[in-house]
């Protein structure tokens, strides 16, 4: 038998625990996103038992009532139109999740829900190698590292980690690097080794010295005025507003984007490659970008090493 309706508390959300709320958010994934859930897709995820699964089903439709219903035929729950969401989810783990499942802890072995394919390099990382930056970073300690340089090749130098970076090609850590006496980028599947010390970070390594990490660029993009028949394709796609896309990132990351939208950033919009549909409308916000040799069309000072 289908669970009934719970008694909805104050403040239902706020007065639940960590692991309730991430079941509830898995109902809402599956139901608004796949059209149903049930009992058993709780209990294989979470372990649960069945009775536990129907208290999370009742909870949650006394939370967001109409959201779901049960369909007695088929005996299980159905997302209802128009779908009210209560949680908050960022497109990009909602993609994550119908590729490769739902899991924040342990590795999932269940598939996601549904096909996918992806066209990513081959991509080395040691994840113990990752965990001596990772708590360098929680911990604000320097690190000795040996890592495989564009311009150098295999060198050993220290750094002072503060940050990862998604370039949305690769992972990068952003650090001081004390062997060049600047904030760099540092890919991580170029580092061999890495070690905690115990030497002190001075003022002007730490992280808010880094005046490109902490600079906000705000970029405009529009359709390119040349390599686009149809403005509002483009204009849709991006959900600009007025023709426009305003962008605020951190200077240090500005020509990854740049790079990775194939932005047109000349002056005169002349770059006329048809994979250029962006054209980069207020130039002179970059004045002052170091990492712009990734910019099309820009060229300046790259900081990634």
């Amino acid at each position: 038998m289908h669970s009934q309706p719970a008694l909805l508390p104050p403040n239902p959300l706020a007065d639940l625990t960590r692991p309730q709320r991430d079941r509830l958010a898995f109902v809402e994934l599956r139901a608004r996103f796949i059209g149903e859930i049930g009992r058993q897709d709780l209990v294989a995820r979470f372990g649960i038992q069945t009775a536990a699964a129907s208290r999370d089903l009742a909870l949650y439709r006394a939370i967001a009532p109409g959201n779901i219903e049960y369909d007695t035929k088929a005996r299980t729950y159905i997302g209802a139109a128009p779908y009210k969401p209560v949680f908050d989810f960022a497109p990009e783990r909602v993609l994550s999740w119908l590729a490769q499942g739902y899991a924040d802890g342990e590795p999932i072995r269940l598939k996601g829900p549904l096909p996918h394919e992806g066209s990513r390099l081959p991509y080395r990382l040691d994840l113990e190698l990752l965990a001596v930056l990772s708590r360098a970073i929680h911990q604000g300690k320097p690190v000795e590292v040996s890592y495989r340089s564009l311009s150098s090749g295999l060198t050993t130098r220290e750094i002072i980690p503060f940050a990862l970076a998604d370039s949305g090609l690769r992972w990068h850590v952003r650090a001081f690097d004390r062997r060049s006496g600047a904030f760099r980028d540092f890919a991580l599947g170029r580092f061999e080794a890495a070690r905690l010390t115990r030497g002190a970070v001075a003022e002007h390594e730490r992280a808010d010295r880094d005046i490109q990490w902490n600079r906000i660029a705000e970029l405009e993009l529009v359709p390119h005025p040349d390599n686009v028949q149809h403005r509002d394709s483009i204009e849709a796609e991006y959900g600009m507003e007025n023709g426009v896309l305003k962008i605020q990132l951190r200077a240090a990351m500005a020509g990854y984007l740049l790079r990775r939208w194939n932005v047109d950033c000349t002056e005169d919009h002349s770059l006329t490659v048809a994979e250029y549909q962006l054209w980069l409308r207020n130039r002179l916000a970059l004045y002052g970008v170091t990492n712009l040799v990734l910019a099309p069309g820009y060229g300046a000072e790259a900081t990634e090493d």
